[in-house]
């Protein structure tokens, strides 16, 4: 009989999915896919937009019942009914698009997914705890409808991170941070794995999964097609797995400009909103020819800045913005349209298209071409107009009379921008123009924007992601606590530069300004 000491038979897998397969009407979401996750262990799931990311991570939680395939936790066969047993299991879910209540506050909203032991104040106390532990700004009483995208996205975060998740599933986390709290929060995911918390990981940043993931599952077209360690590829060999090929590199070369387009002179604006940023001394131009950024994290007086150019907020005091010459600060949407303006917001579901509508019928929320005289709508014309930008930007639907609720986030998002610069603006405002898009269609995006500007179009990009700005602006911005940074030129512009700037600390910036 040997003395050899007996080694410990080997931990089961956190997760292991077997053959699930589920199908919608006209589409196959998820086809026969399998997939292992082992404790501790971040495993980042990869694919392009409508490859079935998300109703794969929908059906680990318990939001979507599969029709076919079984789930294993740690070795045992679980039936997940809904996300109430999924955070029984110890399964956390950051969705992509929201899951909260607009007219509870922040606290009430995390308080619905926790323990009904702990009182609000309780609550309250720990989501300051860890919002001050992990870098991100939340205040517990304010209400969600008082919060913008990247806002509601810390709410999400935090509600999971209060779950102490064994299993947590992060879909697109880090738009709304500066990259310092990228690295804050890097930090604390490595953290949660080291202590056994295993992690599924969506990300369209393919630098952050190569720098944060041991393990990646790709996904296209519902189906399984590699395993691999991301540590090991590059940036194109994952976009080949991805999408079967690499993005086409941006031709960025020297425009000449033109006259200012926009053109906003110490605008001073107060939120409507108590929980709001009041605009303070707020100037910056665009003109003809040249994409303007302007970075910053979320709730820093971006969502206020856009409703006041956009026509939606008409209070500024005349003067303070013109359109091509014209003072536009009372105008309306309507008539900035007639100047030529358009626009495209954060919210795609709500503002950006309405849900319920087709997406042949949101093209006439900014779009008139297909009204004739009399007002008689012009079917024909306007299944083709919607046609004709379903097939130029790729979007994955089932045609101009699919409803905008049943396209996937990036197929949505590529509509209503595609919808945008197919009407040639003489000035474009888009927010977050590629958030939550796929590697080849956020290439495809800012190729066109870029189009648009060697046209002569004015366009302004407010957007959190840095490498888009640095990539497509020929300027940008830094907006914190309702002001804006000086000018700064592109070939000028680094990640520590802007990251300083995102906290307030450029020259002449007003004291109490940090975010």
């Amino acid at each position: 009989m040997s003395d050899l000491p007996v080694s410990p038979p080997p931990a089961a897998p956190r997760l292991q999915l077997f053959g699930i397969t589920k199908a919608y009407p006209g589409v196959v979401a998820n086809k026969d896919i399998s997939l292992s996750v082992q404790p501790g262990e971040i495993h980042a799931v990869l694919g392009e937009n409508g490859a079935g990311k998300s109703t794969l991570m929908k059906i680990i939680y318990g939001a979507v019942k599969p029709d076919a395939g079984r789930v294993s936790m740690d070795g045992r066969d679980v039936v997940v009914r809904n996300p109430h047993e999924a955070r029984v299991l110890g399964i956390s879910m950051v969705f992509q698009h929201f899951s909260l209540f607009d007219t509870l506050t922040v606290a009430e909203n995390v308080w619905l997914g926790l323990d009904k032991k702990l009182s609000l104040a309780e609550v309250s106390s720990r989501i300051t705890q860890t919002t001050q532990a992990y870098g991100l700004q939340l205040d517990p009483a304010r209400p969600v409808h008082t919060l913008g995208v990247g806002e509601r996205q810390r709410v999400e975060i935090v509600r999971a991170l209060l779950g102490n998740p064994r299993l947590l599933i992060l879909d697109e986390p880090t738009s709304v941070l500066t990259p310092q709290a990228v690295e804050n929060l890097f930090v604390t995911l490595r953290r949660l794995a080291e202590q056994g918390c295993s992690i599924l990981y969506i990300s369209h940043k393919l630098h952050e999964i190569r720098a944060l993931c041991s393990a990646c599952t790709v996904l296209r077209a519902g189906q399984v097609t590699g395993v691999c360690d991301p540590r090991q590829e590059s940036n194109a060999s994952l976009s080949r797995l991805m999408i079967g090929a690499e993005p086409p590199a941006l031709e960025h070369r020297e425009v000449k400009t033109g006259a200012i387009v926009l053109d906003v002179k110490r605008l001073d604006l107060s939120s409507t909103d108590q929980f709001g940023v009041d605009l303070r001394q707020v100037a910056l131009n665009v003109r003809a020819g040249e994409v303007v950024g302007i970075a910053g994290v979320s709730g820093n007086g971006q969502k206020e800045l856009l409703y006041a150019l956009s026509g939606e907020d008409t209070r500024a005091p005349g003067g303070t913005i013109a359109v091509k010459g014209h003072d536009a600060g009372n105008l309306g949407p309507r008539h900035r349209r007639a100047l030529g303006l358009h626009f495209v917001p954060e919210e795609r579901l709500g503002r950006g298209a309405v849900p319920s509508l087709s997406l042949a019928r949101n093209l006439m929320l900014t779009r008139k071409e297909s009204v004739g005289k009399g007002g008689w709508l012009n079917g024909a014309r306007l299944q083709a107009q919607a046609g004709g930008i379903i097939t130029r930007y790729k979007v994955k639907a089932g045609g101009p009379q699919a409803m905008a609720r049943s396209l996937s986030g990036g197929n949505l998002q590529k509509f209503i921008m595609g919808r945008e610069m197919d009407a040639q603006p003489e000035l474009l405002i888009v927010s977050q123009p590629t958030w939550g898009v796929d590697v080849g269609a956020a290439s495809q995006i800012r190729g066109e924007l870029l189009k648009l500007r060697d046209a002569g179009c004015a366009v302004l990009v407010v957007s959190e992601e840095l490498e888009e700005l640095f990539e497509i602006c020929d300027r940008l911005y830094v907006m914190a606590k309702g002001q804006l940074s000086p000018s700064l030129p592109r070939a000028e512009a680094t990640t520590e530069l802007v990251g300083q700037w995102m906290s307030g600390l450029w020259a002449g910036a007003a004291e109490g300004s940090v975010a």
